[in-house]
């Protein structure tokens, strides 16, 4: 008999496989699914990379003949409408496993319980809400996106011993250790885009990809915000957006369709000179741009869930995220802190670990040899 304590053992096994293809799955979510017979795993997957095949065909493959008369543990509420491939509802009443369990219900209006009934109907028991909790962190980006439109946002942010998180006129600040800076690329490479301000890619001069051997591939979508396209084309991002897409977030009145500048202030005109040639020079090189007032992520957001988007990690630097946590539109905080002090001319951190905006609940606490990492959600 399957006890409480198989099922979550079970579902904390699919919900860690259902990490493995995060950020790569498109506008499907990267679900887990386990398959158990005679409390042994005779089938496991997820999500494939591109968003098909979907994770429980596979894991019935695997599992074959002993399916039949299973247990399926699922991350998500299989799906049960016809699309690019048949209903995962299906795949399951066709191979007579023997019950269904699941961590998180599917919002999708083309789901949302339809699948859990489909496999009621059929003779087979279904229970939901095992391991729920850590069911819906995994699955974060795709849930926001269903029911808001918008991509899940992690804002993460790097502070010194004396709570700066960068030095005037310095560029790149080493503040923590490699330890942490391996979390970093781990959390860059789960997401779908990685955002910056136009003085953090200025002074900086990031290129912003997984450097993870044997992972570059799961490099992130890089989002700039550059109200008038200031990114030089001679910096890391233009010059490698070929291999890994870079969006320049750009005022709509440096738009080729936005015609004149006459409304413009003066030294909003000033800005604006010459940007018909490094909107050239940008494409040229494979830059994209879109129009939409950079500084405004309440319209930003839906733009980018609209491309599939579903997770967006903001990394830099301080104005851009005031930006983001003034518009209430973060959802998780990622704070590292290292051991040394920058002293004289450093750059104040918008947040600090004992004064979080209102709201955010701190769920983790890790250390990285010398660096400590505190996780903060948003109550939902």
């Amino acid at each position: 008999m399957t006890t409480a304590a198989d099922d979550e053992r079970f579902m904390a096994e699919a919900i860690e496989i259902s990490r493995r293809h995060l950020g790569q799955t498109g506008t499907n979510p990267s679900v887990g699914c386990v398959i158990v017979k005679d409390g042994a795993v005779v089938g496991r997957a997820v999500t494939a990379i591109g968003g098909r095949p979907h994770a429980e065909p596979q894991a019935l493959a695997e599992a074959g003949a002993r399916a039949e008369g299973a247990t399926a543990y699922v991350t998500l509420e299989p799906c049960s409408h016809y699309g690019k491939t048949p209903p995962c509802a299906n795949a399951l009443i066709a191979a007579k496993v023997a019950r269904v369990a699941i961590s998180v219900t599917d919002p999708d209006e083309r789901v949302s319980g339809r699948g859990i009934q489909m496999l009621r109907d059929a003779g087979i028991t279904v229970d939901t809400g095992i391991l729920e909790k850590e069911g819906r962190r995994s699955l974060a980006g795709y849930l926001m996106r269903q029911t808001s439109k918008r991509p899940y946002v992690t804002l993460k942010i790097a502070v010194s011993a004396d709570g700066m998180i960068g030095r005037q006129g310095a560029g790149q600040i080493r503040i923590t250790g490699d330890s942490a800076r391996a979390a970093v690329q781990t959390l860059r490479a789960e997401s779908d885009a990685i955002l910056v301000g136009i003085g953090t890619a200025i002074a900086d001069d990031p290129e912003l990809t997984v450097r993870i051997p044997g992972d570059e591939h799961r490099s992130p979508i890089r989002i700039v915000l550059d109200p008038w396209l200031d990114l030089p084309v001679t910096g890391k991002l233009a010059r490698t957006a070929r291999q890994v897409p870079v969006i320049s977030v750009a005022n709509e009145e440096v738009s080729p369709e936005e015609g004149g500048d006459e409304h413009l202030s003066p030294s909003d005109r000033k800005k604006a000179e010459g940007s018909d040639v490094r909107r050239a020079a940008l494409e040229a090189a494979g830059v994209e741009i879109l129009y939409c007032r950079p500084y405004h992520p309440d319209q930003l957001l839906p733009g980018l869930a609209s491309r599939g988007i579903s997770s967006l990690l903001v990394e830099g630097g301080a104005r851009t995220a005031r930006i983001f946590l003034e518009a209430g539109l973060v959802d998780r905080i990622l704070l590292f802190q290292g051991p040394d002090m920058i002293g004289e001319g450093g750059i104040e951190s918008p947040l600090k670990a004992t004064d979080m905006p209102s709201g955010f609940t701190h769920v983790a606490t890790r250390q990285f040899g010398e660096d400590r990492s505190d996780e903060f959600e948003r109550e939902l």
